[in-house]
């Protein structure tokens, strides 16, 4: 059995050792695999995946070189792959997602949970804040509801999820009524401005311990479809190429935004500094390097206490969590000792 080679996912599979170290590794300055926490590391086991979710069988193909791999052209079989890591993994039940709705790479997405826990554990006398004194935001949840699922499975962290479309917090409260065991750390909200990033979200008097967010990548519809032909071609699939298919979907929202990435970027930095003492660490996936320099430039003008770059990869995609705070050493401190529990000498 080969790894599967494209575009859409990494290399998951057995899984690991589980058990969490009392201390964070040490940020990467380079990164090149999986987190070490991460329980997909090697080959996927397409025997075992298929025994959890039989419907995942069809679509496993002949390679090349005559091994097996899955047809990753077909977003059905990326859809139940998920499912199916998902439930072997995480004993996640029940997972999907409406037609044409983004299906996200759940080795990528487990990897910014288990850096973000890194992060928490630095500022926590290197000790990971685990349990449900601790509670994310997870801006554009989506339909998948992927951070606040592994999150509360790894590190029994609370979440709210929001999102601006009703249909992506209708199924995700789906996933919720079929995962009764999670349902209870999970609160949905729907954001009442889609102009805003941040505001609107939380109460005057409501605390959240950090954010994460996955934001949409593209300025217009013809760039996203021009990325989507360009993968197409990569994977070998010319005749597709001439067509806007996704084999990850994502629908307009979740992929198209006013300025793209900087653009959504930048107004979450604005809406940052208007609830600056209402989180302890406000963090975001930063797909293209490029993108960086003037984010940090807009966060030094805005005198955040601690700024983090924390490199990120997953076989040959690159990405970066960019992380920043407001608070100085002493509010943190009080915070910790309010809201994570045993607190640890600094």
């Amino acid at each position: 059995m080969i790894p599967p080679r494209h575009l859409w996912d990494n290399l998951p599979a057995q899984r690991p050792d589980h058990s969490m170290p009392s201390k964070p590794s040490s940020h990467r300055t380079t990164a090149t695999a999986l987190h070490p926490r991460n329980r997909h590391q090697g080959r996927y086991d397409l025997n075992a995946l298929t025994r959890v979710c039989p419907p995942l069988k069809p679509h496993i193909i002949r390679a090349a070189d005559g091994s097996t791999t899955l047809d990753f052209t077909d977003p059905q079989a990326v859809r139940l792959l998920n499912r199916a890591l998902l439930q072997q993994q995480y004993r996640i039940a029940e997972w999907d997602i409406p037609e044409g709705y983004l299906c996200p790479p759940v080795p990528g997405r487990a990897d910014y949970i288990h850096a973000l826990a890194d992060l928490l554990g630095e500022s926590h006398g290197g000790n990971i804040p685990t349990g449900e004194g601790l509670t994310g935001l997870d801006i554009g949840t989506g339909a998948n509801l992927i951070y606040p699922l592994l999150g509360r499975v790894e590190y029994q962290w609370r979440f709210v999820g929001v999102d601006i479309d009703p249909v992506a917090l209708d199924n995700a409260a789906r996933i919720l009524a079929a995962n009764p065991g999670l349902a209870s750390g999970i609160e949905l909200r729907q954001q009442p401005a889609p102009s805003s990033v941040l505001c609107g979200i939380l109460g005057a008097e409501e605390r959240v311990d950090f954010t994460l967010c996955n934001p949409p990548f593209h300025p217009s519809h013809a760039v996203a479809n021009s990325g989507s032909q360009r993968k197409w071609r990569n994977l070998g699939k010319v005749r597709a190429a001439a067509t806007t298919h996704r084999n990850f979907g994502g629908q307009a929202n979740e992929l198209v935004c006013d300025g793209g990435e900087a653009g959504f970027l930048q107004r979450m930095i604005e809406d940052s500094a208007l609830i600056a003492g209402q989180v302890f660490w406000f963090t975001t996936l930063v797909s293209k390097a490029a993108n960086l320099p003037a984010l940090q430039q807009q966060l030094t003008a805005l005198s955040v206490r601690d700024l983090r770059i924390i490199p990120m990869a997953q076989g040959h995609k690159h990405s970066r969590l960019l992380a920043w705070t407001f608070l100085d050493k002493k509010q943190r401190r009080a915070w910790r000792r309010a809201r994570w529990g045993t607190f640890p000498r600094d």
